[in-house]
């Protein structure tokens, strides 16, 4: 029987730490993005091939929609390397995570008297764990960038100011928000990845010929939508950690 599960799935152990299903696709989203990363480096071309082609198409269109939230083209290009890691890893998650075997293929195990079905894959977006640790990098990222544009000091006087009661208000909320974020970049992906997972799931066990097939095609939209979205809100916040605050 199927059985929808909150929390990743253990699939083995390797030298005594649990290895679970979201953990084995996420190690394969990095093999692919490195190994297209190679492909793309070795067989650069001055009149370029399909797959130099997606990427250029990809970078340039990424690269245009951050540079207005930054002072100046020149700063985006700085910052873009951070932000484009960030998009193109959630994507690569979220369409790996869709594809025809994962979440029904695997093996059983007897829970509760019922053998249920234990997938060897399982997106990694649909794992809290892998999304409230991609939003504790990022939020660190942003602090750690805004400390080197404009010092240590400037960028942690937003937190922490007695200049005023105002300004030491104005702090507390700031660094609240710091907290409020993390939680904020977890939940949103975690949660429309999640569902996308369950609907499909729901749709292909009452109508598994017809049903499945449109809400496939509106997750894959979805996936573009929540990496999208990710990484945007990265830039707009790492776009306001660098700038000098006044």
């Amino acid at each position: 029987m199927l059985n929808i599960e909150i929390g990743a799935e253990k699939v083995f152990d390797f030298f005594g730490l649990p290895i679970n299903n979201a953990l084995l696709l996420s190690w394969i989203v990095i093999a692919v993005l490195l190994l297209l990363g190679f492909l793309v480096y070795k067989n650069f071309k001055a009149i370029p091939g399909m797959l130099q082609n997606i990427f250029e198409v990809v970078i340039d269109g990424l690269l245009n929609a951050i540079s207005g939230m930054f002072e100046t083209r020149k700063q985006a290009e700085k910052y873009f390397p951070v932000i484009a890691t960030i998009f193109i890893l959630v994507l690569v998650s979220n369409w790996l995570g869709i594809l025809p075997g994962v979440g029904s293929i695997g093996f059983f195990e007897t829970h509760d008297g019922h053998e249920v079905l234990v997938p060897l894959l399982r997106s990694p977006s649909s794992d809290l764990n892998f999304t409230l640790a991609l939003a504790v990098i990022t939020v660190l990222l942003i602090n750690i960038l805004g400390v080197a544009a404009i010092g240590f000091f400037k960028h942690f006087g937003k937190f922490i100011s007695f200049k005023s009661p105002i300004d030491f208000f104005v702090g507390i909320l700031e660094l609240i928000s710091e907290i409020v974020k993390m939680v904020s970049f977890s939940f949103r992906l975690f949660g429309n990845v999640f569902a996308g997972e369950v609907m499909l799931i729901i749709a292909a066990f009452f109508m598994p010929y017809l049903l499945p097939v449109p809400i496939l095609l509106l997750e894959i939209f979805v996936g573009f939508i929540q990496a999208l979205v990710f990484a945007m809100l990265a830039a707009v916040f790492i776009s306001l950690s660098v700038r000098h605050h006044h």
